[in-house]
């Protein structure tokens, strides 16, 4: 069974209407470049003062560094991994193991603003990344009896990686993990399951937690 990765409540969207009329964001927005309309709080943080839940939004960089860890590790490779993305605008979006995210951080930027304008990203016959016509509890429910694991500093610390997943055991392994950086998980999310994983005593950033937990699975099901 491959893992199912599910990055939540990602900081990615485009620059809401109510605040394009700010000169932080009028000064780089071009309706030709793609990537000016993505929402980065880099550029956008004095635009983004009164946003609702701002500390979670404008960080596609999370997603960048978190996207490349996953599709270039070897459990991807293998066809052992399944990732999706979900958004802070409650959109969820299924990655094709067969893309390669540019590592330059405004292609990336581009790429994610052309995926939420036409909702998919398309070459030839392939769909490298898809919508979910869903919400989370249809994404989880759509995986067989599957085993839902909340990655988080609140969570039951766990001191070696076969305590989080068992060899020899074929389950759905749902892992869900925070794509922010500031902040806590929503209560919708926290009501996902009850099992609160820590994999450390320290904070860790989103991208660090995704590699270790991808490490994890590959050590647990001997995938080189």
């Amino acid at each position: 069974m491959p893992l199912i990765l599910v990055l939540v409540e990602c900081g990615l969207e485009l620059i809401p209407k109510h605040i394009r009329d700010h000169p932080a964001v009028k000064k780089n927005l071009s309706s030709r470049i793609y990537s000016s309309q993505l929402l980065d709080n880099s550029l956008h943080f004095s635009a983004m003062k009164n946003l609702k839940n701002r500390e979670k939004r404008g960080r596609p960089d999370i997603i960048h560094s978190c996207l490349l860890n996953a599709l270039g590790s070897p459990l991807n490779k293998n066809r052992n991994l399944i990732i999706f993305i979900h958004t802070i605008n409650d959109k969820i979006y299924e990655f094709n193991p067969e893309i390669r995210i540019a590592r330059n951080y405004n292609r990336f930027k581009g790429l994610m603003s052309k995926l939420l304008i036409d909702g998919s990203i398309e070459t030839g016959n392939s769909k490298l990344i898809t919508q979910f016509k869903g919400d989370l509890k249809e994404l989880i429910t759509k995986f067989e009896d599957p085993e839902v694991c909340i990655l988080s500093s609140k969570g039951k610390l766990i001191n070696e990686f076969k305590d989080l997943f068992i060899e020899g055991i074929d389950k759905n392994y749902i892992a869900i993990i925070g794509g922010f950086q500031k902040s806590g998980f929503s209560k919708d999310i926290f009501n996902m399951s009850k099992n609160l994983i820590s994999i450390s005593p320290h904070t860790l950033d989103a991208g660090v937690v995704t590699n270790r937990i991808i490490t994890y699975y590959e050590l647990t099901y001997r995938i080189l």
